[in-house]
């Protein structure tokens, strides 16, 4: 492996690990604050997957509703377009408000951006859990494009507050908990949408507003917690900052804390704007690396294992393949919980590693499973168990990872505007995906988990060749580096490697 991508110690030094902040430990206000913010990964992941449950039921209610406001029923056609919008209108809203979460971080706060953003989850979920009182398919639809904004701000703004008032050595598993919402919010709407519990015809309205229970439980939390003391110490609000650090470490750690993050700080807390980001030679790199992350996570066919799941378990003799599906998301949990014990004992490049390639592997397997004929249950066995592992490797590192490695990859200045980019992009890539997949499928069949088999290859080989390990060390301090760009030089004396965020970013060793 060349020098610059080298992996880092298995333990810190005591003295850098009393001087990261939060040296102090987990504290009770630490646990309420990353509580509070991953609410919004929670209501992210439950508005995802709410409204898939419920389509016969909705597009019964669509049909019914057209037909008294019209005084026909609507052509087969425009039913499925009104449902084909109301899925995809949430991805639109994501990407419309994505670009927006550097802005709104540098404006409001991170936690102040983030109680902001609730007042489109209160709109947008009251629109949904009121839409019987008008036109459905209406106020469906624009609640969802309202409370997707919602779930576009959230996915920057969490992992960039949970990062920032995270101890350096938790700092990974603290991340990890934003894609550990997400997916308990989607196997919960998988399991309330049952027609057992509220998918129904009755109860669908109260199934797409439960969204607002998270929202109001973030409204009733976040003030009780603190501003990031990196936020505040850019503005020099010093006095703030370490009031808030004492509550987030502990009094016996607030000051080393305060003085590490002032080292991190210094001469890196000018505002930098999304086209100087992509302007800036010195960032290119990192933000390369960030970007290429969230590509993997939404090209790696995750959501056509998703819409292909129900199918694959009814072909391998399912009775109830809609329980089956649960199972996806119960492995999906599992396997993201143990990815927050992983990923600061293996490392984030490891597990990102490990990730893309056992899905590779599962790409493969389930394609042979479902083009073999053979007698026995093998096949259908094989490819239950492919989709079942698939979405466990995906869970333990493509899922988490990229949400909080790019925060960690740039300093103060530029982290915002590069997790908004890298916000949009993701709901950009989920939204191509969703459109792109139903012409994928029925121009290949089920060989079109070879074409994401190849996709994940790709990037598996990008994250050996390209992505850092950042396990363990603080945000990115001091000044832009110079501009030199390129690989990491594969030759260098061992006492003047670069470390590998410096190679990264194409500076030297101090």
């Amino acid at each position: 492996m060349p020098s610059g991508f080298q992996q880092i110690q298995e333990e810190e030094e005591e003295e850098e690990e009393a001087a990261a902040p939060g040296g102090g430990g987990v504290t009770p206000t630490l646990v309420l604050s990353v509580f509070a913010a991953t609410l919004g990964s929670l209501q992210l992941g439950y508005n995802s997957g709410v409204i898939n449950a419920p389509q016969r039921v909705l597009e019964g209610e669509y049909n019914a509703t057209w037909t008294r406001r019209w005084g026909s029923p609507p052509p087969p056609t425009t039913v499925s377009t009104l449902w084909a919008l109301s899925v995809a209108i949430f991805s639109g809203g994501g990407m419309a408000a994505a670009l927006a979460v550097g802005e709104l971080a540098e404006r409001l706060g991170r936690k102040g951006a983030l109680l902001a953003s609730n007042g489109l989850a209160v709109v947008g979920g009251a629109l949904m859990g009121g839409a019987k009182l008008g036109p459905s398919y209406i106020l469906i639809i624009i609640g969802r494009f309202i409370i997707g904004a919602h779930s576009g701000l959230a996915s920057g703004l969490v992992p960039m507050y949970v990062g920032e008032v995270a101890p350096t050595r938790l700092r990974g598993a603290l991340g990890t908990l934003h894609q550990l919402g997400i997916v308990i919010g989607i196997l919960g709407a998988q399991v309330l949408g049952l027609e057992a519990l509220l998918g129904t015809s009755g109860a669908w309205p109260a199934l797409l507003g439960l969204g607002l229970l998270p929202a109001a439980l973030q409204l009733l939390l976040l003030p009780l917690c603190p501003e990031s003391p990196r936020f505040l110490l850019a503005r020099g609000q010093r006095a703030r900052a370490r009031r808030g650090l004492s509550r987030l470490v502990g009094a016996e750690a607030v000051e080393a804390g305060v003085a590490a993050l002032e080292a991190e700080l210094q001469g890196h807390t000018q505002r930098v704007g999304l086209l100087q980001l992509c302007r800036t030679p010195a960032y290119r790199q990192p933000l390369l690396v960030t970007l290429v992350l969230q590509l993997a996570q939404q090209l790696s066919g995750i959501n056509a294992i998703f819409y292909y799941s129900t199918a694959i378990f009814e072909g391998a003799g399912l009775a109830r393949p809609a329980y089956a599906t649960i199972g996806t998301g119960v492995v999906n949990v599992a396997a993201t919980a143990l990815s927050v014990v992983l990923v600061e004992r293996a490392g984030r490049r490891r597990l990102q590693l490990i990730g893309l390639l056992g899905m590779m592997g599962c790409a493969v397997a389930l394609t042979v499973a479902l083009n073999v004929q053979g007698p026995g249950p093998l096949p259908p066995v094989l490819a239950v168990a492919a989709v079942l592992a698939f979405v466990g490797f995906f869970a333990v590192g493509p899922g988490p990872i990229p949400w909080f490695v790019g925060a960690e990859l740039f300093a103060m200045g530029p982290r915002p505007p590069a997790m908004a980019l890298a916000a949009l992009l993701n709901w950009a890539a989920n939204f191509g995906v969703a459109m792109a997949f139903p012409a994928l499928q029925r121009a290949l069949g089920s060989f079109v988990f070879l074409l994401f088999g190849g996709l994940l290859g790709a990037f598996a080989l990008f994250t050996f060749l390209r992505v850092p390990e950042t396990r363990g060390r603080p945000f990115a301090a001091g000044g832009p580096p110079p501009p030199r760009l390129g690989p990491p030089r594969l030759l260098q004396p061992p006492e003047k490697a670069c470390t590998e965020l410096q190679c990264l970013a194409g500076g030297e060793e101090a």
